[in-house]
């Protein structure tokens, strides 16, 4: 199948480029934008407790107001309010709020509380000021960015005049932190990328057309790519987190190089045999087209698992790296040997060495060893990984998306003032809601029974309330706790004795529910957990499947996803290392294993596939089980060690984007594939299949000699 379509495809180079070129500009003109969200509660389903709080305060208080801003004041000096700085707040949110924009803000700033008073901190050092979400606003969706930029814009002249200085915070201001750092961090994921790339590939190939080839190809691929993702997600309502953009940046541009790395290694290996171009690129992509295809659909098949994920979150993702990779796929079965058929021999160009084949001195002594000793590099290489992985057991995982932006942007310095003068939940105090199951009037009884057990519950430290519905069915409480709400401490508070308390208090016939950020993450957790238990096992069945139809074995995919499990524990555990026991960071991002698995299994599995189908090639030309090991490390070696490098530098560029999320993401994806790379597909793959020796194969006897595995160089010429 794969000699015939490199057959077509080099009868009709331009035709295949022009195919591209146009549907790149079709979809661009067509797709609609690629939106994201960083609002946690979007991705919940509405059978959860934190959602189920949330549509009954909506429901049953349609006119109160979710802070959607919060403003602190402070004396430019350090010292405290005076009276006249009071009262410079007054009106500044006076002459503020008709400015708001209306379809995020309500148009009054709050900056004095329940009695009456002015919102001023206990050592009166700084003042607070309250903006409320306006109806059907959300406070993280695109509006509320543009209206908390103009928002601090229309600050900046109120403050002149006066001694005064503000800064903003809360969800749509975070929001717009957020949207920045992102931008930021996929300029700078962007450049580091490409000029790693072209380092690298300069460095491989000494061809300066080598080198640009995969950002062109990347570049058309991208376009497509991300239109067909945008187009989804509104198709479907899919709701995509903000790091999705960054992420798809360097899965295109590394596993596409990848990619084309894997064929340009197969077809630069046929011209050095003395074929000419087009025979040669017919015999690459019979040679690498089925490692290439197999490679892609194992990765497009895990990231197709997260459909089966209960949060949106990872519902949205993965469609989009699936339908990234898709495109990437077909790109380097079509676009890439369209384009190489094109070039010709000046693909190379200037580099002449690219001749003569080198040595490959260093892959062939390990190739040696490790056929004359497998059991030695197999244990070896185990023993490491399986070290690691017992850290990643250590794993804690975090909620907090915000805690992820730069330290020094606005909302975070606004977020860590307020939190050092008034109590650590005061900026965002959780709703606790007790209804009647009838819809009948709320007993009096079954609201004081809810507070009273609020103010004895552990972690919290004020509550408000209550304030009953228009049709007295439903109280609601404010609580504030004694931990920031997005913090781990609050998470446990509310999951464990706050919950617990409420449930327990509310009497027959009512029910009761905690709401706001602590919730959501107490149910982010449990969702998680699910998860885990679904997506994983699914996606590495599915793996095995595709690994058994490429390999025509049942024995083989099993210690090949062995190998994929250990390399995922490894990475987990490297991190956690790093970043919870170097760095004493209190937790990672809940994503980060959905991360590590599906890349680490994916992209490990592409390695595996690579060497694997090198080492089953070796073994048909008559090879026994460890010289057929040590020549399959010796030839595909080069090609994933390059391929390895190159993709997970990509990854690490992710480094440099100073964003917390996505410096522990990048640090892990490149941890992950180096691993994948150096240490599975090119020692323990290898190693255990010399030991494992001819079974591996069963019942397939893929490994036996055959009389011709391909057609000879006349044959294909002559078809051509």
């Amino acid at each position: 199948m794969f000699g015939a379509l490199g057959r077509l495809v080099s009868r009709h180079p331009w035709y295949v480029i022009a195919t591209w070129v146009v549907i790149a500009i079709v979809v661009v003109l067509t797709a609609p934008a690629l939106t994201s969200t960083t609002d946690e509660s979007e991705f919940l389903p509405d059978h959860y407790e934190s959602i189920k709080a949330a549509n009954l305060q909506q429901e049953a208080f349609p006119d109160a107001t979710t802070p959607g801003a919060i403003l602190v004041f402070e004396r430019k000096d350090g010292a405290k309010l005076t009276d006249a700085d009071v009262a410079d707040v007054t009106t500044i949110g006076k002459e503020l709020g008709p400015k708001l924009g209306e379809k995020t803000f309500v148009q009054q700033v709050a900056t004095v509380g329940a009695d009456g008073k002015p919102s001023v901190s206990a050592d009166g050092q700084i003042a607070i000021g309250f903006i409320g979400l306006a109806d059907k606003a959300n406070g993280f969706d695109t509006q509320a960015m543009d209206d908390a930029k103009k928002m601090r814009d229309d600050l900046e002249p109120l403050t002149k005049g006066t001694d005064l200085e503000v800064k903003s915070t809360g969800a749509a201001a975070q929001s717009l932190d957020s949207q920045e750092s992102s931008e930021s961090t996929m300029a700078i994921v962007g450049i580091a990328t490409v000029v790693l790339i072209v380092l690298l590939l300069a460095i491989i190939f000494r061809s300066v057309i080598i080198c640009l080839m995969p950002i062109v190809v990347v570049t058309v691929v991208s376009l497509i790519a991300t239109g067909l993702i945008g187009a989804a997600n509104e198709a479907f309502d899919l709701k995509a987190d903000s790091s999705i953009q960054v992420i798809l940046i360097v899965v295109l541009y590394g596993i596409g190089t990848d990619y084309i790395l894997f064929f340009l290694f197969r077809y630069r290996e046929r011209l050095r045999q003395g074929d000419e171009t087009r025979s040669s690129v017919v015999h690459a992509l019979e040679r690498a087209g089925e490692a290439i295809a197999s490679a892609g659909g194992a990765v497009i098949v895990a990231f197709l698992a997260l459909l089966l994920s209960s949060l949106s979150i990872f519902r949205s993702i993965g469609p989009a790296l699936a339908i990234a990779v898709a495109v990437t796929l077909v790109a380097a079965l079509t676009l890439v040997p369209a384009v190489v058929t094109v070039l010709g021999r000046s693909l190379f160009w200037p580099s002449k060495k690219w001749r003569k084949e080198p040595e490959a001195a260093h892959f062939g002594s390990v190739g040696k060893a490790l056929g004359r000793r497998p059991g030695v590099f197999a244990a070896a290489s185990g023993l490491v990984l399986a070290a690691l992985a017992v850290f990643g057991l250590q794993f804690n995982p975090s909620f907090d998306f915000n805690s992820s932006l730069p330290k020094g942007v606005e909302s975070t310095e606004a977020i860590n003032t307020f939190q050092d003068h008034f109590a650590a939940g005061a900026s965002d105090p959780v709703p606790v809601l007790v209804t009647s199951k009838d819809g009948g009037a709320l007993d009096p009884a079954a609201a004081d029974a809810v507070g009273a057990a609020l103010k004895d519950a552990e972690g919290v430290d004020q509550v408000q309330g209550p304030q009953l519905s228009k049709d007295k069915a439903t109280a609601q409480f404010s609580v504030i706790l004694d931990h920031d709400p997005a913090s781990d401490e609050a998470l446990a508070d509310v999951k464990g004795p706050i919950r617990t308390a409420v449930h327990d208090a509310a009497p027959e016939g009512t029910s009761a529910y905690v709401g706001g950020t602590p919730s959501v993450f107490a149910d982010l957790q449990k969702a998680m957990a699910r998860d885990y238990s679904v997506v994983f096992p699914v996606a590495a069945l599915v793996i095995m499947l595709i690994l058994a139809m490429l390999l025509r074995s049942l024995v083989a995919p099993w210690y090949l996803m062995l190998a994929v499990g250990l390399g995922f524990g490894a990475t987990l555990g490297a991190t956690v290392i790093v970043f919870q026991h170097i760095q004493g960071e209190p937790g990672l991002i809940f994503m980060l294993p959905i991360y590590i698995y599906l890349f680490v299994t994916a992209l490990g599995t592409d390695y595996n596939i690579l060497m694997v189908a090198r080492l089953r090639e070796e073994a048909r030309e008559g090879r026994n089980p460890r010289d057929a090991a040590a020549e399959a490390v010796r030839h595909a070696g080069p090609t994933i060690a390059a391929a390895g490098v190159i993709l997970a530098g990509t990854f690490a560029s992710l480094m440099l984007g100073g964003n917390s999320l996505i410096v522990s993401m990048g640090f892990a994806l490149s941890f992950g594939i180096f691993v994948a790379a150096f240490v599975m597909a090119m020692f323990f793959t290898p190693a255990l299949t010399a030991l494992v020796g001819h079974a591996a194969w069963w019942p397939g006897h893929g490994d036996e000699k055959r009389e011709e595995t391909v057609a000879p160089r006349e044959e294909v010429a002559a078809r051509d």
